[in-house]
């Protein structure tokens, strides 16, 4: 194909494309396959510059206005962003904006999250909300005011100080998004009523936005993060980073991630931090963007196409794509329940090959409606575990059965139980073979007795062996033992079996989770070890007894009643003592009045900077405190860090103070916990 054609080509498929992603919200391709289409377009229409054309997509900001909505042209065009998609790219980039500047002229640089979500901008005229607006093609927007309105993280008038004025006029720009878990609650609920579900966040926020009912758009928990300001230079404000402060200061919810720095590399490192960090937020990002700070530098570097020469966007990977569900199959979990999972079609997420994903239960699956052959949008949850979101097909005909749970446990042929009120199946035969890898391969992982080099392929070849069968067995090993496996040296042996023997000094929290107790997570087995100190104690404990401690109940309590009785398990546990493990709690050193924080309850949410979960549980306990897995009206604080989007929320609805590290440290400097809350 001659360039005139391919680039004929290339234009009208991305126009289809563009028009079905901004307009119908019904994506057809990836980001990624986009992306790539449009820098072919590019470089081609670089090469031949005859072959640019007033239409062509590298022309353009975003998508024609639906005519759902009445036009709002914006106060200063809504310009796109050039995409860096790798350090090299953004190396290059940052050197340009060192030549065209000169070396005495030093640059400030802004690193904000990326959020994927839908372009708007604000009106405000007098320090009132009177329009708001989605991109568009950046120069006219749909009038979606009604809408924004509804979303209570828009401020609907300026918060001013004292005596201060409001300006005449200005626009904010910011991007309209739905938490992960909004999300997931928004597609189950499209599923369910026969509608085609979201590819993704973005494409869910703009349905909801674009909705003519303003109801329905504010039934759904959209939020908003806010990120630039036309009409700054009329303010006195003389940088981006300065806009920012102005729009926090007068009540505008700004990233509180967002980062100043003078150096290009430190900025390439924040952008990179994001990328990391982006698996711990209760919202999805799809890059990081970097600007100029300077709004002088930024009118002397001007625009490009429809690019500023000041921004760039450092493009992470796409969490999200299109592939072909092949088969359902079921593995036995370290508790016995059925964990139903996805065959797929290899496909490539978040830069990573799939061909696996979750899928929960089988109400899960009756709930989307996944059958084999389905094309299914796959996700990285969390950036991290692959799941099936749901089925992403132009009309459901032709499609195989509904996918029911197998009667009998596949790894031992047990007929399997689901418990009354219980969503997952289970195999009951305690000595099932599926148990006891996915216990093995839980009990080694870094949440529990954390065995470096101890991984899951390392434990089925252990397993296979018979040289690991239960998890007394992973301290009998020997440096022999590793040597007789693939890929094992004398080093190498030596090395995991030294990180065998130091997992004996895990806490006995650590311990209790590790040992796969039904519905005992790791705050579970923190409270256990807080309320009894011991196994000991806990074993000569009686149900009622063991349901007093923070946050168990009498569901909890009953399991672990349950599984201490078994005299399997009781065998497990002494066979554990005798290897040495830590079965009675290290008290945290505490003042002898308690702590500064005694007789307060305190609930951890999102990732706390500078700690592990374990970690600030254990700085907690330090400070006298009491710490519960969920919020409840005897909640003294919610301790927040980035994410954590469903117990805020609950924390906000009980009136419980949600604080932040920050604060805490001050909380117990003043010796909060002395007094009555």
């Amino acid at each position: 194909m001659d360039p005139a054609e391919r680039a004929a080509d290339l234009r009208t498929r991305l126009a289809d494309a563009s028009h079905r992603y901004h307009v119908l919200d019904q994506p057809t391709i990836s980001d990624g396959e986009y992306d790539a289409m449009l820098r072919e377009l590019g470089t081609l229409e670089r090469e031949h510059p005859e072959l640019v054309t007033p239409d062509s997509p590298t022309q353009r900001v975003g998508a024609p206005i639906s005519s759902d909505f009445p036009p709002a042209r914006h106060l200063q065009p809504m310009l796109s962003l050039a995409n860096a998609r790798d350090p090299q790219e953004f190396r290059e980039w940052a050197a340009r904006v060192g030549r065209l500047l000169g070396d005495d002229d030093p640059v400030e640089w802004v690193v904000e999250p990326k959020i994927d979500g839908l372009a708007i901008s604000l009106l405000y005229r007098d320090g009132v909300f009177v329009r708001g607006a989605t991109r568009g093609d950046g120069v006219v927007g749909e009038d979606v005011t009604a809408n924004l309105r509804t979303i209570g993280a828009i401020p609907l008038r300026l918060r001013l100080a004292d005596g201060e004025q409001a300006p005449a006029e200005f626009e904010a720009r910011g991007e309209v998004y739905l938490s992960l878990e909004g999300f997931a609650r928004v597609n189950e609920e499209r599923v369910a009523a026969g509608q085609p579900a979201f590819m993704n966040p973005r494409n869910s926020a703009a349905g909801s936005l674009r909705q003519k009912d303003p109801a329905v758009t504010a039934s759904r928990p959209l939020s908003v993060w806010i990120y630039a300001l036309a009409g700054a230079a009329e303010l006195g404000l003389e940088s981006q980073w300065q806009a920012l402060e102005w729009l926090g200061a007068h009540g505008f919810r700004v990233n509180p991630g967002t980062a100043l720095m003078d150096d290009p590399e430190e900025a390439l490192a924040a952008c990179q931090r994001w990328e990391h960090r982006r698996a711990e937020l209760d919202y999805d990002i799809d890059g990081a963007v970097v600007k100029v700070s300077s709004f002088r530098q930024q009118a002397e570097l001007g625009t490009v196409a429809h690019d500023p020469r000041w921004a760039v966007a450092f493009k992470f990977a796409p969490t999200t794509a299109l592939t072909v569900l092949r088969e359902i199959r079921v593995n036995v979990g370290r508790t016995g329940a059925l964990n139903p999972y996805a065959v797929l079609d290899p496909v490539v997420v978040g830069g990573v090959t799939v061909s696996m994903a979750t899928l929960h239960n089988e109400d899960d699956i009756r709930r989307k409606d996944l059958r084999v052959g389905d094309t299914v949008i796959v996700q990285r949850a969390g950036d991290v575990i692959p799941q099936v979101v749901a089925p992403h097909l132009p009309a459901k005909t032709g499609r195989s059965r509904p996918w029911r749970m197998p009667r009998k446990c596949p790894a031992c042929g047990t007929p399997v139980v689901r418990a009354e009120g219980e969503v997952r199946h289970r195999c009951p035969n305690r000595k099932c073979p599926g148990r006891g890898f996915e216990g093995l391969t839980h009990f080694v992982s870094r949440s529990a007795m954390d065995i470096e080099g101890v991984g899951e392929k390392v434990v089925a070849r252990l397993h296979d062996l018979g040289l690991v069968n239960t998890a007394p067995d992973f301290y009998r090993l020997e440096v022999g033992d590793l040597l007789a496996l693939d890929g094992f040296q004398e080093r190498s042996a030596e090395k995991t079996i030294a990180a065998i023997q130091a997992s004996l000094r895990r806490p006995f929290a650590r311990v209790l989770f590790a040992l796969g107790i039904p519905h005992v997570g790791f705050v579970t087995a923190q409270a256990l070890s807080d309320a009894f100190g011991s196994m000991d104690a806990l074993m000569e404990a009686t149900t009622e007894q063991i349901a007093e401690a923070e946050g168990v109940g009498p569901v909890i309590a009953a399991a672990v009643a349950e599984w201490l009785a078994d005299p399997d398990h009781r065998e497990l546990v002494e066979q554990l003592r005798a290897a040495g493990v830590q079965l009675a709690a290290e008290r945290p050193a505490v003042p002898a009045d308690g702590g500064p924080l005694a007789g307060k309850t305190f609930v951890v949410t999102g990732s706390i900077e500078g700690y592990s979960r374990e970690g600030i549980g254990e700085h907690l306990a330090a400070l006298g405190a009491k710490v519960a897995g969920s919020v409840s009206a005897r909640t003294d604080y919610v301790l927040a860090g980035d994410g954590g989007g469903s117990k805020r929320a609950r924390a906000e609805a009980l009136g419980v103070p949600v604080i932040d590290i920050d604060e805490l440290g001050r909380l117990a400097s003043a010796g909060d916990g002395h007094h009555d809350s």
